[in-house]
């Protein structure tokens, strides 16, 4: 690889990671799921598994993107002689597939942010306007195309030119509007009430494995921590960067941001809504508390009409730095199968464009994706502690974690991914898919064709890897050839 292919400082592997990691499920998802599970009680376990998923993941995925030099696939097929490709492929696939709808999301961010900038959202019903712009057909798929290609331009400039220069710009901004935010946010009059529904704990939420769950389930998906993603940056990371810190950075600055999102939502909607209100919207769901909710709490604050277009431009900057994150693991899957990164990046795109369109222009088809994929990433993870485990996770640390001086892991990390990251997934997973049959279509949970049922995560990961599995020598034999690095 030439020099010009590496981040060009610590600082710029760190806001690239903290680009991937902070998404809309730390703006649109954490605050409710903090504020309905015990509040402060809920940032106890939230912390633990920071430490006790999250980290070790990210730590596993920077050891493996250094050491093999190559994306999800190359990566799984080198260190561990080709036969797990299919469990990087499946890694791939997952991401790749949430670029799919996550490029709609993106578009919905941007389209509200212009929105916002003109003063259309606040001379209008909230929720008609939503139901209008979900329920047409041109402006949902204008939008989405508009959001890959902005990320597809990023990728194709390349790591130091395009990555790291866009997410040198995004995530400051993203930082500092969050910081801005939340500052009007806590001297509202009434504030105090938001603050205290988020930080005062409730014990009792601590015996309720329902809470141990959600954070478990939070920290998995908010920090990006078994996507792939990570991993696919740290091939541009250089022999003798630390690390375990920049892991640990990247973790805990995608708590910060998720605190600071949590601390301008919660203290706006219980200053400005009535109490009956600020609970319905924090039970609205993603697209309810950030598209119906969040616009009339910011219609009735004063100089709303200043900190709606700042939000919404919050939201888009943290969307679009995953986004990128995402069409990079894509493009980084066909360099390392011989294809040069211009034409790998037209050809990402051009599939976004084409795969995404069925989320922008029907939500049952969206919401169908998020479930089915949104869990997939739960096998995601325990795949990548499953590599560690293939190559030896003793041998493993000390060949791409303890090489060069930084920070250090020792044996409680090679036990973390072991035995813990297993048991963790073991009823993460089981609790979902337990919801599935009995919460979410109790009569149809093993229907294929249903939304939210088990039957349906099985069809679509049963073809993705019966796929992969009748193509694991192909894919392991393209994948870590030595052309991959000549292509980057």
């Amino acid at each position: 690889m030439k020099t010009s292919d590496f981040f060009s400082s610590r600082w710029g592997i760190i806001l690239a990671g903290l680009g991937m990691a902070v998404g809309t499920g730390n703006l649109w998802r954490f605050p409710r799921i903090a504020a309905q599970n015990g509040g402060g009680a809920f940032l106890i376990p939230w912390l633990v598994f920071l430490f006790a998923w999250s980290i070790p993941l990210l730590i596993a995925e920077f050891g493996l993107g250094r050491g093999a030099r190559r994306g999800p696939i190359g990566a799984f097929a080198k260190l561990t002689g080709g036969r797990t490709a299919w469990m990087g492929g499946f890694v791939a696939v997952t991401s790749v597939m949430i670029m799919f709808y996550y490029s709609v999301v993106t578009g919905w961010m941007l389209k509200y942010f212009v929105a916002s900038l003109s003063g259309d959202l606040g001379t209008v019903d909230a929720a008609a306007y939503w139901d209008a712009y979900s329920a047409s057909v041109w402006q949902p798929v204008l939008f989405h195309v508009a959001a890959v290609s902005g990320a597809g331009l990023v990728v194709a400039r390349g790591v130091t030119g395009g990555i790291e220069r866009a997410n040198r710009i995004l995530i400051p901004l993203l930082f500092v509007l969050l910081l801005f935010a939340v500052v009007r946010a806590v001297t509202l009059p009434g504030a105090g009430q938001g603050l205290a529904y988020l930080f005062t704990p409730d014990l009792d939420a601590l015996t309720n494995y329902r809470t141990w769950l959600e954070a478990l389930t939070q920290s998995a998906w908010s920090t990006g921590a078994g996507w792939g993603l990570i991993l696919c940056y740290a091939i541009y990371v250089r022999e003798r960067e630390d690390v375990v810190t920049n892991a640990a950075t990247i973790g805990l600055g995608n708590n910060v941001a998720s605190l600071l999102a949590a601390m301008a939502i919660l203290p706006a909607a219980f200053a400005i809504l009535p109490q009956g209100e600020a609970t319905e919207a924090l039970a609205a769901g993603n697209t309810g508390l950030t598209f119906i909710w969040i616009p009339q709490v910011f219609a009735r604050m004063p100089a709303g009409g200043l900190f709606l277009p700042l939000f919404f431009l919050a939201m888009f900057c943290a969307a679009l730095s995953s986004l990128i994150a995402m069409v990079e693991l894509g493009t980084r899957v066909l360099i390392d199968a011989g294809v040069t990164r211009s034409r790998a990046v037209r050809l990402v795109v051009g599939a976004a464009v084409i795969c995404g369109t069925p989320s922008a222009v029907s939500m049952t088809v969206f919401e169908n994706q998020d479930w089915v994929w949104g869990l997939a990433l739960m096998v995601s993870g325990l795949f990548i502690a499953s590599a560690t485990i293939c190559y030896g996770v003793d041998r493993f640390r000390d060949d791409f974690v303890n090489t060069h001086s930084g920070r250090r892991v020792g044996p409680i990390w090679a036990w973390i991914l072991k035995y813990l990251v297993p048991v963790e997934f073991a009823a993460m997973f089981a609790w979902w898919m337990y919801q599935a049959a009995t919460v979410y279509d109790p009569e149809h949970w093993w229907n294929p064709l249903r939304m939210y049922s088990v039957g349906t995560c099985v069809l679509q990961w049963g073809i993705a890897l019966a796929v992969l599995g009748a193509f694991n020598r192909r894919l392991a034999a393209r994948s870590a050839a030595d052309h991959a690095t000549l292509t980057s």
